[in-house]
Protein backbone atom coordinates (compact mmCIF):
# COMPACT_ATOMS: atom_id res chain seq x y z
CA UNK A 1 0.00 0.00 0.00
CA UNK A 2 1.23 3.47 -0.48
CA UNK A 3 1.45 6.52 1.59
CA UNK A 4 -2.20 8.09 2.04
CA UNK A 5 -1.03 11.31 1.93
CA UNK A 6 0.81 10.89 -1.28
CA UNK A 7 -1.08 8.02 -2.66
CA UNK A 8 -0.03 6.21 -5.60
CA UNK A 9 3.11 8.52 -6.10
CA UNK A 10 6.03 6.78 -7.18
CA UNK A 11 6.19 2.98 -8.01
CA UNK A 12 3.95 0.80 -6.33
CA UNK A 13 3.45 -2.72 -5.61
CA UNK A 14 1.24 -3.17 -8.63
CA UNK A 15 4.11 -1.27 -10.91
CA UNK A 16 6.73 -3.86 -9.80
CA UNK A 17 3.84 -6.62 -10.65
CA UNK A 18 3.26 -5.27 -13.95
CA UNK A 19 6.89 -5.11 -15.26
CA UNK A 20 7.57 -8.39 -13.59
CA UNK A 21 4.60 -9.84 -15.66
CA UNK A 22 6.24 -8.14 -18.46
CA UNK A 23 9.91 -8.82 -17.75
CA UNK A 24 8.76 -13.00 -17.40
CA UNK A 25 6.72 -12.69 -20.84
CA UNK A 26 9.67 -11.10 -22.21
CA UNK A 27 7.86 -7.85 -23.77
CA UNK A 28 9.73 -4.78 -25.08
CA UNK A 29 7.73 -2.59 -23.09
CA UNK A 30 9.39 1.66 -22.41
CA UNK A 31 8.71 2.35 -18.59
CA UNK A 32 8.53 6.47 -18.01
CA UNK A 33 8.73 7.82 -14.70
CA UNK A 34 7.32 11.26 -14.71
CA UNK A 35 5.23 13.74 -12.75
CA UNK A 36 1.77 13.31 -10.85
CA UNK A 37 -0.69 13.19 -13.68
CA UNK A 38 -4.42 12.74 -12.63
CA UNK A 39 -5.66 13.02 -16.56
CA UNK A 40 -5.75 11.65 -19.47
CA UNK A 41 -4.34 14.44 -21.33
CA UNK A 42 -1.86 15.31 -18.51
CA UNK A 43 -0.80 11.73 -18.81
CA UNK A 44 -0.37 11.29 -22.57
CA UNK A 45 1.33 14.31 -22.84
CA UNK A 46 4.09 12.87 -19.97
CA UNK A 47 4.50 10.18 -22.21
CA UNK A 48 4.71 11.78 -25.21
CA UNK A 49 1.65 9.75 -26.35
CA UNK A 50 -1.44 10.82 -28.56
CA UNK A 51 -4.47 10.46 -26.42
CA UNK A 52 -5.99 7.82 -28.84
CA UNK A 53 -3.23 4.90 -27.53
CA UNK A 54 -4.13 5.76 -23.43
CA UNK A 55 -6.07 2.87 -21.67
CA UNK A 56 -8.05 4.86 -20.03
CA UNK A 57 -9.43 1.85 -16.44
CA UNK A 58 -12.71 2.35 -14.88
CA UNK A 59 -13.32 0.33 -12.24
CA UNK A 60 -17.43 -0.17 -12.55
CA UNK A 61 -19.83 -2.69 -10.39
CA UNK A 62 -22.14 -4.24 -13.43
CA UNK A 63 -25.01 -6.19 -11.06
CA UNK A 64 -22.77 -7.50 -8.23
CA UNK A 65 -19.28 -7.85 -10.40
CA UNK A 66 -16.70 -4.95 -10.04
CA UNK A 67 -14.87 -5.12 -13.50
CA UNK A 68 -12.10 -3.03 -14.95
CA UNK A 69 -13.19 -1.22 -18.27
CA UNK A 70 -10.77 0.08 -20.46
CA UNK A 71 -11.01 2.68 -23.43
CA UNK A 72 -9.23 5.13 -25.55
CA UNK A 73 -8.79 8.10 -23.25
CA UNK A 74 -10.11 9.89 -26.05
CA UNK A 75 -13.56 7.96 -26.13
CA UNK A 76 -16.21 8.20 -23.48
CA UNK A 77 -17.95 5.46 -21.45
CA UNK A 78 -20.89 3.76 -21.90
CA UNK A 79 -22.43 2.47 -19.21
CA UNK A 80 -25.34 1.27 -20.44
CA UNK A 81 -23.67 -0.75 -23.43
CA UNK A 82 -21.26 -2.63 -20.46
CA UNK A 83 -24.52 -3.61 -18.82
CA UNK A 84 -26.46 -4.49 -21.67
CA UNK A 85 -23.47 -6.81 -22.71
CA UNK A 86 -23.55 -8.57 -19.24
CA UNK A 87 -27.57 -8.55 -18.88
CA UNK A 88 -27.55 -6.66 -15.92
CA UNK A 89 -30.24 -3.87 -15.02
CA UNK A 90 -27.36 -1.58 -12.93
CA UNK A 91 -24.24 0.07 -13.65
CA UNK A 92 -22.48 2.42 -11.87
CA UNK A 93 -18.51 3.61 -10.90
CA UNK A 94 -17.27 2.57 -8.14
CA UNK A 95 -16.44 4.95 -5.28
CA UNK A 96 -12.75 6.05 -4.25
CA UNK A 97 -13.07 4.04 -1.25
CA UNK A 98 -14.54 0.64 -2.88
CA UNK A 99 -11.83 1.50 -5.41
CA UNK A 100 -9.02 1.50 -2.48
CA UNK A 101 -10.56 -1.36 -1.17
CA UNK A 102 -10.59 -3.79 -4.55
CA UNK A 103 -7.48 -2.35 -5.87
CA UNK A 104 -5.06 -0.88 -2.85
CA UNK A 105 -5.11 1.87 -5.43
CA UNK A 106 -6.50 5.41 -5.96
CA UNK A 107 -8.63 6.89 -9.54
CA UNK A 108 -6.32 7.51 -11.87
CA UNK A 109 -3.92 5.00 -11.30
CA UNK A 110 -5.64 2.00 -12.10
CA UNK A 111 -3.93 -0.33 -14.62
CA UNK A 112 -5.71 -1.84 -17.95
CA UNK A 113 -5.42 -5.56 -16.12
CA UNK A 114 -7.66 -8.23 -13.92
CA UNK A 115 -5.92 -11.27 -12.94
CA UNK A 116 -2.75 -11.44 -12.60
CA UNK A 117 -2.15 -8.12 -11.72
CA UNK A 118 -6.17 -7.26 -10.45
CA UNK A 119 -8.41 -9.63 -9.03
CA UNK A 120 -11.25 -7.93 -11.00
CA UNK A 121 -12.55 -9.13 -14.90
CA UNK A 122 -11.11 -6.70 -17.19
CA UNK A 123 -12.75 -5.73 -20.45
CA UNK A 124 -11.13 -3.70 -23.77
CA UNK A 125 -13.56 -1.67 -25.80
CA UNK A 126 -13.18 -3.06 -29.58
CA UNK A 127 -12.53 0.39 -31.13
CA UNK A 128 -8.79 0.45 -29.42
CA UNK A 129 -8.49 -2.57 -31.49
CA UNK A 130 -7.35 0.08 -34.44
CA UNK A 131 -4.31 0.98 -32.25
CA UNK A 132 -1.24 -0.50 -32.35
CA UNK A 133 0.31 0.39 -28.96
CA UNK A 134 -1.26 1.22 -25.47
CA UNK A 135 0.04 3.53 -22.79
CA UNK A 136 -0.98 3.94 -19.23
CA UNK A 137 -0.66 4.61 -15.53
CA UNK A 138 0.99 1.12 -14.28
CA UNK A 139 -0.59 1.50 -10.71
CA UNK A 140 1.24 4.79 -10.08
CA UNK A 141 0.32 8.33 -10.99
CA UNK A 142 3.94 8.81 -11.62
CA UNK A 143 4.60 5.96 -13.48
CA UNK A 144 3.61 4.49 -16.88
CA UNK A 145 3.76 2.14 -19.67
CA UNK A 146 4.17 1.91 -23.29
CA UNK A 147 3.54 -1.54 -24.67
CA UNK A 148 2.50 -3.57 -27.89
CA UNK A 149 -1.46 -3.64 -28.09
CA UNK A 150 -0.70 -7.39 -29.63
CA UNK A 151 1.14 -8.38 -26.52
CA UNK A 152 -1.43 -6.51 -23.89
CA UNK A 153 -3.70 -8.55 -25.38
CA UNK A 154 -1.88 -11.89 -24.90
CA UNK A 155 -1.37 -11.38 -21.62
CA UNK A 156 -4.48 -9.33 -20.40
CA UNK A 157 -7.06 -11.60 -22.12
CA UNK A 158 -9.51 -8.99 -21.78
CA UNK A 159 -13.10 -9.90 -22.93
CA UNK A 160 -13.36 -7.28 -25.82
CA UNK A 161 -16.93 -5.38 -27.11
CA UNK A 162 -18.09 -2.48 -28.06
CA UNK A 163 -18.65 0.01 -25.05
CA UNK A 164 -17.37 3.36 -25.95
CA UNK A 165 -18.27 6.62 -27.94
CA UNK A 166 -17.21 9.46 -29.48
CA UNK A 167 -17.07 12.53 -27.21
CA UNK A 168 -19.60 15.38 -27.63
CA UNK A 169 -18.38 18.07 -29.56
Amino acid sequence: MTDESQPCIGPTDTTARIRTLLDDAGVAYRYIEHGPTRTSKASAAARGEVLDVGGKSIVLKVGDTFRVCVLSAARQLNSNRVRRHFSESRARFASREELLDLTGLVPGCVPPFGPPILTLPNCLDEAFLEHDRIAFNAGSLTCSIVMPLERYLELARPEVFSFSKSPSP
